[in-house]
C-alpha cells in the first residue's frame, strides 16, 4: 500500500506540474487573443485543482478541503466544457466561410484540383502565372 501512494504522490505532482504550466500558457494565450480561449485556461484551473486536492487526500490533510476542491474541479470543468460549446456555436453561427478552417490556414491560397488532360493542365498553368 505504501509504494502505490508513493507512486501516486509522483504522478499527481507531474499533473500538477502540468496544469501549472497549462495555466501559465492559457493565462498568456487569453490575453492575447482577449478572451477567446477561455475554455483552455478553465481546463488550466481544474487541473490544478484536481491535483492539489488529489494530493491532500493521499497526504491525509484537510480531506474535507480536498473534497471541496475537487468538486469545484468538476464545477470548473463542466463551465469549460460549456465555454468551449458556446465558443464553437458561436462561430458556427457566422456565414463567413471560413469559420470551418483552422485559424492557421485562413488566408492559403485554396488547393486547386488537377485534371487530367493537357487543356486542364495548360490553364492551370496560366493561373497560376497570373496570381
Amino acid at each position: 500500500m505504501t509504494l502505490g501512494r508513493g507512486f501516486w504522490i509522483i504522478v499527481w505532482y507531474g499533473i500538477l506540474l502540468l496544469g501549472l504550466a497549462g495555466l501559465w500558457a492559457s493565462i498568456a494565450s487569453v490575453r492575447r487573443l482577449h478572451w477567446e480561449n477561455l475554455d483552455e485556461l478553465l481546463r488550466a484551473i481544474g487541473t490544478t485543482q484536481v491535483s492539489v486536492g488529489m494530493l491532500l487526500l493521499l497526504y491525509g490533510w484537510w480531506p474535507t478541503v480536498a473534497t471541496g476542491l475537487l468538486g469545484l474541479a468538476l464545477g470548473v470543468f463542466i463551465a469549460a466544457f460549456v465555454a468551449g460549446r458556446h465558443q464553437a456555436s458561436v462561430a458556427g453561427d457566422e456565414d463567413d466561410e471560413d469559420a470551418e478552417i483552422h485559424p492557421a490556414l485562413r488566408g492559403l491560397a485554396p488547393r486547386v484540383e488537377r485534371r487530367s488532360g493537357t487543356d486542364s493542365d495548360s490553364e492551370l498553368n496560366r493561373e497560376a502565372i497570373h496570381e
